[in-house]
């Protein structure tokens, strides 16, 4: 079925007030970097730890594949494997979102476009692939589907390419609850705010009590699937990276600015504290944080604020991870395997106050809500990784006690030819009160 946009718009903007009212109190606890939507987030200790990994060839059935570990250290089974979904094929398996009412959890590949649906909410520990959405592609144009991000009985997927071209220039897709197709939007290309376009997109975050919603920008199709050595070597495949980020109408889904962000702008995290007013970003390929805020006459702007490691090394930014608070970011680069703590107690001058190498390669990062918990996992992209000794592929946790992260446990995917192990999404048993024991639990608790 197709929708109309001018039939769902008063519909999406009165969600979009309702929700603005009750964002403070909704957030309680889980991870930091959920979209605001979403509701039965967990209170206290997270049980499950899904992990979204590529299939590599030879190892186990060579397929993409959801692994959920035990994360209660209260578990007979914790730090380890309960259970493996594998979606057959292999599709460079990137991104997870959850659905605003929980129960379900959205993953993609950026190569065939395939997305994977699984619900979780029945028993976590267990989860079940219950769809497959193969017309992204044939119905938007769109290619990539990169960033999940729930809305009131929505998806909105930020993706990476599209059909006509394997390039950068991209947009939005919406799709319902029941995995149809809405509409899409695509990413501006012209003169916006005396800013130009590049149509790139990447990553998605709204603030709906703002009203306004940012995408940031990577590169297209062509690139991110070719081995980086070779794509670092060729100055023209470099030039097709993104430099903007967009600010949206979310209520009129309409671009209202572009700010210039040089070097590949990805995550993008708003302050959860309510007193703030502004979101930041990492530069992949100039190693800098961002910061977008209104200035003195509430005019959004960005600002490159702080310097992440050093850029002619080109360590490249990639996940990061804020505090519920606002007060902290966690910060990986891959290719020195660091990971870093900056202060935020002025968004406009971070300063790193804390740096660990915790692999050879790091990519993705997940704190818990009390930000007692970090997880690291180690792939970025199939012909991104490193090779020989180098290409760790992994689950590590670990404790923080606000001076020194402390290993809890690891789940090497190498040794258990599991894959590699890319995003993460936390979920927690039905009754949202951690358990003991290992008892299967059928009864939906979001």
């Amino acid at each position: 079925m197709t929708f109309r946009m001018r039939s769902i718009r008063p519909i999406l903007a009165w969600l979009v007030l309702l929700l603005a009212v009750t964002f403070s109190a909704a957030v309680a606890a889980d991870e930091t970097c959920n979209s605001p939507y979403m509701t039965g987030l967990i209170k206290g200790q997270e049980d499950f730890v899904h992990v979204w990994t590529l299939g590599v060839e030879g190892w186990g059935d060579g397929s993409d594949k959801l692994v959920t570990v035990d994360a209660n250290p209260r578990s007979k089974k914790y730090g380890k494997v309960v259970s493996t979904v594998s979606v057959g094929g292999h599709g460079e398996a990137h991104h997870m979102g959850f659905t605003d009412d929980r129960r379900f959890l959205w993953a993609g590949r950026l190569d065939d476009g395939k997305i994977f649906v699984f619900d979780v909410g029945t028993d976590p520990s267990k989860p079940k692939l219950v769809k497959t959405i193969s017309d992204l592609h044939d119905r938007s144009g769109l290619v990539g589907p990169h960033t999940f991000y729930a809305m009131p009985g929505r998806m909105l997927i930020g993706t990476l390419s599209n059909t006509g071209d394997n390039g950068g220039v991209t947009g939005l897709a919406v799709y319902n609850n029941k995995g149809e197709f809405v509409q899409k939007y695509m990413l501006p290309t012209g003169l916006l705010n005396g800013v130009q376009g590049d149509g790139y997109g990447y990553d998605v975050a709204i603030d709906p009590a703002k009203n306004v919603l940012l995408t940031s920008s990577f590169t297209g199709r062509d690139n991110y699937l070719r081995d980086l050595g070779s794509l670092i070597k060729d100055e023209a495949a470099m030039k097709h990276f993104g430099n903007t980020m967009v600010l949206w109408d979310l209520k009129a889904m309409q671009p209202r600015r572009i700010f210039s962000v040089p070097g590949a702008p990805l995550e993008i995290r708003w302050s959860l504290n309510p007193k703030d007013n502004w979101a930041i970003t990492a530069t992949a390929l100039t190693s800098k944080l961002w910061l977008i805020r209104p200035d003195a006459s509430a005019v959004w702007r960005g600002t490159e604020v702080a310097t992440i490691g050093d850029p002619a090394k080109v360590p490249l930014p990639v996940d990061i991870s804020i505090r519920a608070d606002g007060k902290g970011l966690w910060v990986n680069t891959f290719m020195d395997g660091m990971t870093r703590y900056f202060d935020l107690s002025n968004p406009e001058a971070p300063k790193q106050t804390y740096a660990k190498q915790t692999g050879r390669q790091v990519n993705m990062i997940s704190q818990s809500w009390d930000g007692k918990r970090v997880y690291i996992t180690s792939s970025l992209l199939e012909h991104w990784d490193k090779a020989g000794a180098d290409n760790e592929q992994f689950l590590r946790a670990f404790n923080w006690d606000g001076k020194e992260l402390k290993p809890a446990f690891e789940v090497d995917f190498a040794k258990e030819k599991l894959g590699r192990a890319h995003h993460m999404k936390f979920s927690a048993r039905a009754t949202g009160v951690a358990q003991a024991d290992d008892t299967a639990v059928s009864t939906p608790g979001y």
